[in-house]
């Protein structure tokens, strides 16, 4: 981690809380972002909306930019995707979190959603994480299927290094020689990283897993492993989703089990190894706007 100038711990000795509106990651409170794997109808996302809001979720997450393995497979809904997502994130109360896929894309989901996610094929598109750290708007950055946890750490460095150090670490799964699960959870990425940096850390057990059966028992032990959050897929009818992601998905009973479990896990883990008291409002970076000159100039 010797190049890494803004996204380790040496920089900065308090956690780091991200804000995204009235939600904080790596405040007291776990947050949990939901929602379906795409956008599909306003009224699919009007019902999960409403129905992850009443469940006790604090952010909507759909995909209107859909990066698909096959070109054949359903790619999203674009702009009408987004003005979806927008609306039943209005309606619910909730800030909304969409993937932007390149870099000329920015300003336009930058007007529809709340916070910029880059997904695990773009974590190394150097261009798009240029232009979010160029950005205002907070970004969720998944691991890479088969990065390192230093290349993780330097893909934020670049957001960091463009001017944004609102960047929240979400581990979804590693590409190993196991087909079973879609992908191999590294949970162990979790405490590994609260060594490393101060940024929050979110988990993503429904990438990880692939498979419902475990999207619960994986949400559940990435908070005894002291994840900041979770995302979950959620989709009211997962049989009937328009993407292969279905089998992922929870339906919202399913998740409001999941909230009840990881609420009281949750609370038990506070009791058990307490997070140090501190302010619920985004923190700033000592001398942050001093350092990332020198950092932007490596890193070009």
């Amino acid at each position: 981690m010797s190049k890494a100038r803004l996204a380790v711990k040496k920089w900065s000795s308090q956690q780091t809380i991200v804000g995204v509106g009235d939600l904080f990651f790596g405040g007291q409170d776990l947050v949990v972002i939901a929602g379906p794997c795409a956008v599909e109808t306003q009224e699919q996302m009007d019902i999960i909306g409403r129905g992850i809001r009443a469940a006790g979720a604090q952010a909507l997450r759909g995909g209107a930019y859909k990066p698909r393995t096959c070109p054949y497979d359903f790619q999203g809904l674009a702009e009408d995707g987004l003005k979806m997502l927008a609306r039943a994130g209005k309606k619910a109360g909730l800030p909304v979190v969409t993937e932007v896929v390149a870099p000329e894309h920015v300003p336009l989901v930058s007007r529809y959603a709340d916070m910029l996610q880059i997904g695990t094929r773009n974590m190394s598109n150097f261009e798009l994480l240029k232009a979010v750290g160029r950005s205002n708007r907070p970004c969720l950055l998944k691991r890479g299927m088969s990065a390192t946890l230093e290349e993780l750490l330097m893909a934020a460095e670049y957001i960091m290094a463009h001017g944004n150090p609102r960047v929240v670490l979400c581990e979804r799964g590693i590409r190993t020689f196991e087909t079973y699960t879609r992908n191999t959870l590294d949970l162990s990425a979790v405490p590994a990283l609260k060594e490393l940096t101060h940024l929050p850390v979110v988990v993503d057990p429904s990438h990880g897993t692939g498979r419902r059966a475990l999207v619960e028992p994986m949400a559940l032990a990435a908070v005894a492993a002291g994840a900041d959050g979770l995302i979950i897929e959620v989709h009211h009818d997962p049989d009937h989703s328009w993407t292969s992601d279905g089998q992922q998905s929870l339906d919202l009973e399913a998740f409001q089990r999941l909230m009840s479990r990881a609420r009281a896990l949750w609370q038990t883990m506070q009791q058990v190894n307490p997070r140090p008291r501190i302010n619920q409002r985004p923190s700033r970076m000592p001398a942050f706007s001093e350092r990332i000159g020198n950092a932007a100039r490596v890193l070009n």
